[in-house]
This record gives structure tokens, C-alpha cells and sequence, in this order.
């Protein structure tokens, strides 16, 4: 997309040293060959493994902020294969080679001292000798592990010695221990610094585990976080489970499946309503009595209720040709599972299920509840391919999967987000639809949660409105909402609903206010679905949204998804289809079962292939209950008419 770059902030540059996770550096060569683009000579250098952002930097003699911005998608990192372009009027002299690192003071009664090769990382070493990140970490303390050249040696804690190896006495840092509850952000809220100056000294943690260490830089003042308000418990135990910016992982690659997979696919395809090939016209009135005409429906037509789960299937099917064509045997076995659990209830009694090594589907909750529940006792997984209204399903259910993140996971990222505008005079619109207040409430509470951390709540500017529609209040409900905002300071607007006609009004609404009061509006997923509303209005607004799916049209695996649609389907999928979200839900886990086999069903965060328009990262609250996505991005409706990812920024410092 145009100006692909200047829609990711400081921060995403950061993270290009973080997401190889590679530890070891492999020799980069610079490339011979070179190509005109524009009149402009570039290095073409096509990515070898073990090569990373950082190596192939200095390499040519470049920082890695130039070597992202001249090749975007190197923001999240370098793959085997991939091809950067590298201006060859930037390019300075190599960096001189780094020496092999030694460590000074071995004690090789407490440390196992490792070699790096090519290809290794923290996440590998910690696999193969049995000891967590952080234990490799914190014994290595002063290097930068992801920066290490071949042949460098590092400190493996011996197990039997690793009660003992958490005593760093270092006069630079502290050591903080991880207590339930904590997440990065939050301890450094606790110690007074930046997000990220904590990750840039704890560069291959991915998240902290209770018990783990942190090490916190001891630069500067160091300022305690702000005093509890009042009535509220002094410690909040909260899990930070939103990822608003794409996976740092290491990416899992393969070319080659064996084995066999038997999956069923559970999903409403209405056959029956499809099967009716006729409709009766009763839209004409002849002489004052209504007419009926038989019609027949054309060949293409499809009952409207069925046509996502169609498309969701037709991704299903890519995705199954892919992994054939990589070696794997997959039966897939289709199931019409609508919203009656007679159907789904008949099915299980068949026994059909029994020998199936995964359940994608079915759509609906009930129906969902009850196949999980039959799922669990067999040792079989289940996949939720769409949105659940809530994650109670999960409670009880190890081996049952959301794919699609719930509302409030949504709602988490933006209080998480809009926290940073403390300073701002917030104005909360939510509807009194029936059945909301429950949910509505608890994205206020998690508003102040986050915003407690940041600044005593009695200085927060926090207004609610209840949005009433124009139809009961005419031009009162702009008044009202114009009431609330502020002219003296800047706005942040959260529309609480994703009640569709409620959204366009005040979505409408706040266009008009917009050129007297400025502000910045967040709303929920679905406002992406709106259909009825100028598309101008998201723009001007600056609409911010967080989303569990983002396509990035200039890549060439999606190019290489619609041309496959294309040809297969006669037809490309939109944006928002289910097709995407039956490709990368069947790719995903059929991929994985295949990998890893059972450790991937308890450990999925160890398999994270390259997925065309979403990521996931699955969590849950306890090793009884089952899992959730919590994978988000953040996308920006621009003035220049682009929807660009926009990444985190950095809160500020907190007030006294």
C-alpha cells in the first residue's frame, strides 16, 4: 500500500530486532546483483537462513529503521527466501565482524556453556536443555543474546543449581520475580519507566511466566506507581491477553507433511433451504386481490443464511489442497449443522466422530456446547470458527478453540489503548439495547482499571451518554452528544455498541462535530461490517478500530489466495469473507496436529505458521477450561482514504 511505512510507529521499528528471535548470527554476504526500480539502483539480497534484520543491516552498512522502511514487511522480521531491496546509494561500508563472545568468570559447576549455531534461538536452547527463556536470560546477564555472532559461547543454568542462580547482584538492574497477574506493562507502570525501554532490556522475553525474572534497567529516577484509589483492592489480578501488534515469534516453517488427518467439517450449509428451487411471488395485487406467481430461482442462487458458510468452506478446500500438495493425507468428512441439536445430537450417536483427529465447527452455541462437550471425552479438538457471544463455552472445555476473539477481548485492547490519553476528556457512548448492560459495564470498569494505573482517578474526565436514536430524540441526541465533548481539550470517543443503526447515527453525528472538537474515536469490530454508511465518515474520523483480521493486498500469498479463488471459485472473496477465516483456521490447526501432534493441543503458542490475514494466540485461564484468540490489530481509518495498521504508542508518564 501507498506509504506502507509512515503507518507504523517508532515502536514497530523496535520490534525488528525482536521478531527473527534468532540468537545467532550467520556471515552476510552482499549481494552482486542489482536492479533499477525508478530510476533508483538497488542491492537485490534475498534472505538466507540464519540471516536477520540486524546482520543483513550491517552487512551493507545500514541501520535496521533503514533497512524496514526501504522493505516494510521486514518490520516483522526476515524469513528464508524473502527478497529485500536495498538502495545502493545508502549502503555505506560492512560493519566490522563481530568476535565469537566469550563469557568472563566460567563456572562450569553451575553452567552448561553452549556454542551457538546457525538458526538457534532462546526459545530452541531453552527446549533442549529443559530451563525457561528467562533462566537462559538472566544467566547471561549485560549481553544482547538476539545480537550474539556464531561460535558465541552462553551460560545454560544446570538445573540443579537454578534455586540458587536467581541472586544477580547487578548495580545497573533489578531483578523483578513475576507474580500472578503481571504483564510487562503493568511492571513498568510499577518501576516508572517505558514499555519499551523494559522490552529493549528483556528482548526475547514474549511474556512474562509467574516466577520468571525481569530485568529492570535502573536509569534515571525511578518513580513508584500512582497510590490505589480508594475502595478499590490494592492489587488487581488481571491477565494482559491482547497482542495488539503482529506475533514476534518465530515463524514456523516447513515444506514437507507425512501422516494421515481425519477431519469433520460442522457447519450450517442449510441444504435443505437450498434445495428449494422455486419461490412463491406474492408482491402483486391485481383487482384488490394479492397475485401468487411460482418462479423459479436461477441457477446460481444460494439461501442467503448459507452463503458465509460456503465461502468459509471453500477455504476449508484450499487450505486441505495446500497441505496434500506438502505430503499429508487429509479425509475430510462434511456435516450440514445448523442451529437444531437434533441433527448434531443424531451424528454423535452414529459414531461417525469417533475416529476424527479434529472438529471444525459447529457455528452455533448450543450446538458448539454440546459437540465440545462429547469432543473432550473422546481426546478430540474443536474449532469455533466464528465470533462467540461470550467465552462461557470455553469454561470446562480443554480441547475447544475460539478462533475468533470475543467482544471482550475487543474491549480489553481499546481500554488498554485509550489508557494513554489520560490527560484527554473521554466521552463513553453506549446504547440500552436489551441484554448489553452487563457487557457495557464491564468495559467501563475495565477503562478505569487501566486508567488507575496511570493517574488517581478523581482527576479522570470521564462523561457516559446513553445514545438515544434520532428517531426518539430528533436533533436532541447530536445536542446531547455535543454537550459532552469538550472544546478545551482533546477528545477520545468510545462507541459501545455494535448495535448496527446505532453505530451510523452516531457515527454520522460525531462527522459533524468533528471540524469544532477534536477528537479521536474507537468503536468495536463489527463497525467494519457496516454496509449502510459513506465510507468518507470513517475517514475524516480517523476511526480507529482494534480487529482480529488485516490484508495487506500487495503481498504475494494473498495475490496467490485470490488467483487460486479465482480459478477455482470463478470468484475472489471480499474482504470480511469467511473464506479467509476457513483457510487459516483449517491451515493452522491441521498443520500443527500434523507437526506437533498431541503437545501442540496443550502448547499451541509453539506453532505460529504464515498466515495470510490474521495471527493466533491462544490462552486460557486455567489448564481446565479451553482456549480463546487474543490476537488483535489496530487499524486507522487515514484522512488520505487508506486503513492502515497503526501500532501502539508509548503511554505517558504518569502524573503525581
Amino acid at each position: 500500500m501507498k506509504n506502507f511505512e509512515k503507518t507504523f510507529s517508532l515502536i514497530f521499528i523496535f520490534l525488528a530486532f525482536l521478531v527473527s528471535s534468532a540468537v545467532s548470527q550467520v556471515q552476510v554476504e552482499r549481494s552482486k546483483d542489482k536492479v533499477i526500480i525508478s530510476g533508483v539502483p538497488y542491492y537485490v539480497h534475498t534472505v538466507r537462513k540464519g540471516e536477520t534484520a540486524y546482520s543483513i543491516s550491517r552487512a551493507y552498512g545500514i541501520t535496521v529503521e533503514t533497512l524496514t522502511k526501504e522493505n516494510p514487511p521486514a518490520v516483522y522480521g526476515v524469513k528464508e527466501g524473502q527478497v529485500l531491496h536495498i538502495p545502493v546509494s545508502l549502503a555505506g561500508s560492512p560493519a566490522e565482524p563481530v568476535k565469537p563472545y566469550q563469557p568472563s568468570g566460567r563456572d562450569e559447576t553451575r553452567y552448561v556453556y553452549h556454542k551457538l549455531q546457525a538458526g538457534e534461538t532462546v526459545y530452541s536452547l531453552s527446549r533442549k536443555y529443559g530451563v525457561s527463556e528467562n533462566d537462559i536470560i538472566l544467566s547471561n546477564p549485560g549481553i544482547e543474546i538476539n545480537k550474539l555472532p556464531l561460535n558465541s559461547e552462553i551460560a545454560i543454568p544446570k538445573k540443579e543449581f537454578m534455586s540458587e542462580k536467581q541472586k544477580f547482584e547487578d548495580q545497573n538492574y533489578i531483578y523483578h520475580k513475576v507474580v500472578r497477574g503481571e504483564t510487562l506493562s503493568s511492571i513498568a507502570r510499577s518501576y516508572g519507566i517505558s514499555l519499551r525501554d523494559l522490552r529493549r532490556e528483556n528482548r526475547d522475553v514474549r511474556f512474562p511466566q509467574v516466577g520468571s525474572y525481569i530485568r529492570i534497567p535502573m536509569k534515571g529516577k525511578q518513580t513508584p506507581a500512582p497510590k490505589p484509589v480508594a475502595g478499590l483492592p490494592d492489587t488487581l489480578i488481571r491477565e494482559d491477553t491482547i497482542k495488539a501488534t503482529p506475533l514476534t515469534e518465530e515463524v514456523t516453517s516447513f515444506n514437507k507433511l507425512q501422516g494421515s488427518i481425519d477431519v469433520a467439517v460442522l457447519l450450517p450449509f442449510y441444504l435443505r433451504e437450498n434445495a428449494r428451487r422455486i419461490e412463491v411471488d406474492s408482491s402483486r395485487w391485481l383487482k384488490g386481490k394479492r397475485v401468487y406467481r411460482v418462479i423459479n430461482r436461477s441457477e446460481d442462487w444460494i439461501y442467503p443464511r448459507s452463503l458465509g458458510f460456503v465461502e468459509m468452506y471453500c477455504g476449508i478446500l484450499l487450505a486441505v489442497d495446500t497441505l496434500r500438495s506438502l505430503g499429508l493425507n487429509v479425509n475430510l468428512n462434511v456435516y450440514d449443522i445448523g442451529i437444531d441439536t437434533t441433527e448434531v445430537i443424531r451424528l454423535i450417536r452414529s459414531g461417525k466422530l469417533e475416529q476424527t483427529d479434529l472438529i471444525i465447527g459447529p457455528a452455533y452455541s448450543k450446538n458448539l456446547s454440546i459437540v465440545a462437550s462429547y469432543a473432550g471425552q473422546m481426546g478430540i479438538p474443536v474449532v469455533s470458527p466464528v465470533q462467540l457471544q461470550n467465552n462461557k463455552v470455553l469454561k470446562g472445555n480443554p480441547l475447544l478453540f475460539a478462533a475468533h476473539p470475543t467482544l471482550e477481548v475487543s474491549q480489553k485492547a481499546i481500554a488498554a489503548k485509550i489508557a494513554n490519553y489520560y490527560d484527554h476528556n473521554y466521552v463513553f457512548v453506549y446504547t440500552n439495547t436489551p441484554g448489553t448492560y452487563e457487557s457495557t459495564a464491564q468495559f467501563k470498569n475495565m477503562i478505569f482499571d487501566e486508567l488507575r494505573y496511570r493517574v488517581p482517578l478523581e482527576n479522570v474526565r470521564f462523561k457516559e451518554l446513553a445514545y438515544l436514536s434520532r428517531s426518539v430524540l430528533v436533533k436532541d441526541s447530536i445536542n446531547r452528544l455535543e454537550q459532552a465533548l469538550s472544546n478545551r481539550m482533546k477528545n477520545v470517543v468510545i462507541i459501545a455498541t455494535d448495535d448496527p443503526p446505532a453505530m451510523s447515527e452516531i457515527i454520522m453525528d460525531l462527522f459533524n462535530l468533528s471540524r469544532k472538537y477534536d477528537m479521536k474515536v474507537f468503536g468495536y469490530p463489527d463497525m467494519r461490517t457496516l454496509d449502510n454508511l459513506d465510507p468518507r465518515y470513517f475517514f475524516e474520523l480517523g476511526l480507529m478500530i482494534y480487529t482480529p483480521s488485516w490484508i495487506d493486498y500487495s503481498q504475494n500469498d494473498i495475490r496467490n489466495f485470490n488467483s487460486d479463488y479465482r480459478r477455482i471459485f470463478k470468484t475472489e472473496p471480499e474482504e470480511m469473507s469467511y473464506a479467509w477465516t476457513g483457510y487459516e483456521i483449517a491451515y493452522y490447526f491441521i498443520s500443527g496436529i500434523a507437526l506437533h501432534g498431541r503437545q501442540f493441543l496443550e502448547h499451541p503458542e509453539i506453532h505460529n505458521p504464515d498466515l495470510l490475514q490474521t495471527r493466533f494466540d491462544f490462552r486460557r485461564l486455567s489448564p481446565s477450561d479451553g482456549y480463546e484468540n487474543n490476537h488483535l490489530f489496530l487499524i486507522r481509518y487515514s484522512r488520505g482514504y487508506e486503513t492502515q495498521l497503526a501500532g501502539d504508542e508509548i503511554a505517558p508518564t504518569p502524573l503525581n
